[in-house]
């Protein structure tokens, strides 16, 4: 695979010599750890539905992650291909992340809930030439599903099957035989490790353009991210971060997998959101510190009010994906006793903007925080002139941690030549330099932290033989932020429910969290002279229904 990450070559000077950029990968990392602290536990993983739970000490983790590199190779993966990863919070999908790095692979992380419609354009597009998936997860057949697709998709060689029972399984080609003690092993682990400035993340991003963007990074811009967003936190070799949140978002891949091996501290991965499972986790493990969206505060926040045990280690929780409502963070504060921080951040940047640790508490309901050490913001109007603090606008930024570029589609990068990129939100920005995100100029909805991607499934709606006009909107929820509404105009004599939209995208392979959770039946739509759909009012009309 040729990557065209055109963003990285024009500031790699100017970010090295200010020090943001470290010229090192997560492979110096793990050494490092292995050398140090060999012995520490490193990787603990709970499968909630098992009830199992798998550990690692950093010596043990190093090894594994050798193990599946050279069982990757064995493979035929080399420098440059992609490796999809469609895993949950297992160990195999951190320690398959690690042995890409080991030889250069790029490794593609896939969200667990994305179906064949979502799978067949990210892995074409891709060009992955190995995909990993668990056999069966939370009552879906993977293995079937990527049986089915892989006829279509010439490039991908191999499927590989966590907990299968045929030749195909992770433990018969990666991590059961002992891989790294044969001959040429330590040929292969050496001779193609990546630079600092190779990609070594492609990850799909639900955007506007009706087809998902697979946004490049490399160690030095998820790595410029990760130093000062620790440093903000007070965290350290000490630490143990728990990650519910998925690691195939960038919450889970930067601050639960990466993270934990550069500040040489441990990590805990749990696979399906229980709250009382995670009250208990933090309990025995000592977790001091997690990430995750609104809905899992709100939820560990309740099950620990209703009995579930006191978690005093947890001195941290940042919260981040949607606005965190005022009563939330002083019921979570009283109830957990933990620092409630809000961020704002991007998939092309990782966090962007956090508040401090000593802000008082309002700052983490009325603002986004601000910007990391490495990170610019400014709030322009429509001719890109910049706004003073409290007006609201277009918001750019310029920062070390942005992307190499979308690949394949680099017209579509949104960064100009000084390096500011368009983020597609409106905010604004106090007097203080602190963020507020206000809307979107970007046509996305964020339902608990996942974004739907609205033009491709109001594209899909079209489709259907009783739809003559269709629109995908927000509407406001308590728990998720925001769920999808179908707005929808029938051809004439024809009816349509809701129950009927569903199964329509369903058998359209569309994961289920983008089927719209509401229908409105409308006669017309409220449109422009020119006949656009004006959305915002139909999102009125929706708030006005909710209040």
């Amino acid at each position: 695979m040729e990557f065209d990450a055109v963003l990285i070559a024009p500031r790699r000077e100017r970010m090295v010599a200010q020090g943001l950029w470290h010229d090192r990968t997560i492979n110096d990392d793990l050494d490092d750890c292995v050398a140090a602290c060999p012995d520490k536990l490193a990787l603990t993983a709970l499968r909630v539905e098992e009830g199992d739970t798998t550990r690692f000490t950093y010596r043990e983790m190093a090894r594994m992650a050798d193990r599946i590199a050279v069982g990757l190779a064995r493979l035929g993966v080399g420098r440059n291909d992609v490796v999809a990863c469609q895993l949950p919070n297992w160990w195999q999908f951190t320690l398959t992340c690690l042995a890409c790095a080991r030889i250069g692979a790029v490794v593609n992380p896939v969200m667990h809930i994305f179906r064949e419609r979502e799978l067949s354009f990210m892995l074409r597009h891709g060009e992955a030439k190995v995909m990993i998936v668990p056999k069966r997860f939370r009552g879906f057949d993977f293995e079937a599903m990527l049986t089915g697709l892989q006829p279509d998709l010439p490039e991908l060689r191999q499927v590989v099957v966590v907990g299968g029972s045929g030749d195909n399984s992770f433990e018969a080609l990666l991590s059961g035989p002992a891989w790294e003690e044969a001959a040429d092993a330590k040929d292969i682990l050496s001779r193609s490790r990546p630079g600092p400035d190779d990609v070594m993340q492609l990850i799909y991003t639900s955007g506007t353009t009706g087809e998902p963007k697979g946004v490049m990074h490399t160690a030095n811009t998820t790595m410029a991210n990760i130093i000062p967003y620790a440093a903000r936190l007070q965290l350290g070799s000490d630490d143990v971060v728990l990650m519910a949140s998925p690691m195939a978002h960038q919450t889970g891949f930067m601050y639960g997998l990466m993270m934990p091996i550069m500040l040489k501290a441990s990590a805990v991965l749990q696979d399906i959101w229980d709250p009382v499972r995670a009250v208990a986790l933090i309990q025995s493990e000592g977790a001091s510190f997690t990430m995750a969206s609104t809905p899992f505060l709100t939820d560990l926040t309740r099950a620990v009010a209703e009995g579930g045990g006191a978690v005093p280690s947890l001195r941290t929780f940042l919260c981040a994906g949607a606005p965190i409502p005022g009563p939330l963070v002083e019921q979570a504060r009283s109830v957990l006793g933990t620092k409630i921080v809000s961020a704002w951040g991007m998939t092309e940047n990782g966090a962007v903007t956090l508040i401090e640790l000593g802000d008082d508490e309002e700052r983490a309901f009325n603002t986004d925080g601000h910007p990391l050490p490495g990170v610019e913001i400014k709030v322009v109007d429509e001719d890109g002139n910049a706004l003073p603090p409290g007006e609201s606008g277009e918001l750019m930024l310029r920062a070390c941690s942005n992307f190499g570029g979308y690949l394949k589609r680099p017209h579509l990068n949104g960064t100009d030549a000084d390096g500011w990129f368009d983020t597609g939100d409106m905010a604004r920005i106090d007097e203080r330099g602190y963020l507020r995100i206000t809307g979107r100029s970007k046509d996305v909805i964020i339902r608990g932290g996942e974004n739907v991607p609205v033009v491709e499934i109001e594209a899909l709606l079209y489709r259907h033989p009783a739809v003559q006009m269709a629109a995908i909107v927000a509407y406001p929820d308590e728990r998720l932020g925001e769920r999808a509404c179908a707005v929808v105009v029938p051809r004439p004599g024809q009816s349509i429910d809701l129950p009927s939209i569903v199964d329509f995208l369903k058998h359209q392979k569309v994961a289920l969290q983008y089927i719209p959770e509401r229908l409105v039946v409308r006669d017309a739509m409220p449109s422009t002279p020119s006949g656009k759909i004006q959305k915002f009012r139909l999102r009125e009309m929706l708030r006005g229904e909710s209040a």
